[in-house]
């Protein structure tokens, strides 16, 4: 990777400006109902701990849109890192201010600050430059772990870096950054790549940069039906981007100038209504009848897949098969989990993106058996779309 890392780094004795990514999901009685990404940053935090360093973490949580909002409060996160490191966790009463200074200054050996939740500032968000530097001063060096926010320009991203003459990654920053880069600029062939979920939109970039690195593309989930509409096919009440269909048609017609294998499904679960899954059945693709919608792949487009997955060397997934949140809508998306599960362990490598992929990866308990789980997913996308991520961008470059 061109870009220094944690272990360039000199931690004694120094304080540690952490961007971490702790964005995590919370109930009604504001308990943490995922702490994977609390999990996920720890290799960094124990690293700055045992060089004796003084960790001082800062992260988002939610969408506060520049208020207090004590409910998006990130001290139910302080309490379960401390929990997790077996580490006091000082939690800040704010990210920027005098208390905090004295907080900071304060630190002993041993334990770790945490900075309330960044958006309470409108500032974070657009980047404010003295905002910017009032966060430097928390550090003589600066991580950023954070990549599920690396593809924001925002102050305690891409703006706080300008105040330090080294900026590196952190263990987790470094591990989505060499496989991801691994993807983008040499992957192992064949080169698969699956994409699903609700839309085309958001994922055109992907899809585009894609059509000149894969081996095979495979089409899944809502935005399937996009591209089965731009083929002339009827779709009944499936999910259809309309502004979409030309951008769809241009896809098919660019796959089969470059002879890529581009594969969409050839048969589909379809529902009349989807809170009645009981009434669901499998069609062909162009016999899909009217008024009924698409909502996962069928058995023998999940056959197709996985035959062309299981060839693969490099696989990287981002989106659904199907509405997967119902048990009998699931089945295309189990079956891909479980398709890149064996590709694993035969040796090769599989990547899937953030999200709902990340969750359905989970939630068939195969998280294990996938060589990386993305943290990002806005990051992740434009990350393979081929768009630099301003807080990668900002980090200081290896000599």
């Amino acid at each position: 990777m061109a870009k220094l890392n944690i272990d360039d780094l000199q931690l004694k004795g120094k304080k540690v400006l952490t961007r971490v990514d702790f964005n995590v999901p919370l109930d009604e009685n504001l308990q943490i109902t995922d702490d994977h990404r609390i999990r996920a940053a720890l290799p960094t935090i124990e690293k700055i701990l045992s060089e004796g360093g003084y960790p001082v973490l800062m992260s988002h949580l939610g969408r506060p849109r520049g208020q207090v909002v004590p409910d998006m409060s990130l001290r139910p996160v302080a309490s379960k890192l401390e929990e997790l490191l077996g580490r006091t966790v000082r939690m800040a009463p704010d990210c920027v201010g005098p208390s905090v200074q004295n907080l900071i200054e304060e630190m002993s050996l041993g334990t770790v600050v945490l900075l309330e939740n960044l958006r309470f500032h409108r500032q974070e968000t657009e980047n404010d430059p003295d905002f910017a530097r009032q966060l430097s001063a928390w550090g003589q060096l600066y991580v950023n772990d954070a990549f599920g926010s690396a593809h924001r320009a925002h102050a305690s991203t891409e703006g706080v870096t300008h105040f330090f003459e080294q900026a590196a990654a952190g263990y987790l920053m470094k591990r989505e950054l060499d496989y991801l880069g691994m993807v983008v600029v040499d992957p192992v062939r064949p080169f698969v790549a699956i994409l699903g979920g609700a839309k085309i939109s958001g994922k055109i970039d992907i899809i585009q940069n894609f059509l000149h690195k894969v081996d095979v593309l495979l089409i899944g989930g809502g935005m399937a039906y996009t591209f089965l509409k731009a083929r002339g096919f009827e779709i009944g009440e499936s999910l259809l981007e309309e502004d979409k269909l030309i951008v769809a048609a241009d896809v098919l017609r660019e796959a089969e100038k470059l002879k890529l294998d581009f594969q969409l499904p050839v048969d589909c679960v379809v529902t009349l209504k989807m809170d009645q899954p009981a009434g669901s059945k499998v069609a062909p693709v162009e016999e899909i009848p009217l008024g009924w919608q698409g909502v996962d792949i069928g058995p023998q487009s999940l056959a197709l897949f996985a035959e062309k997955i299981a060839a693969g060397k490099t696989i990287v997934w981002n989106g659904p098969m199907g509405v997967f949140e119902t048990p009998q809508f699931a089945q295309g998306t189990r079956g891909v989990a479980e398709a890149m599960a064996r590709v694993t362990e035969t040796g090769g490598t599989t990547i899937v993106g953030g999200g709902d992929s990340a969750a359905a990866v989970v939630q068939v308990g195969l998280q294990e058996r996938i060589s990386h789980i993305s943290t990002g997913g806005g990051a992740f996308l434009e990350f393979l779309g081929g768009v630099p991520l301003p807080g990668v961008e900002a980090l200081t470059e290896r000599s």
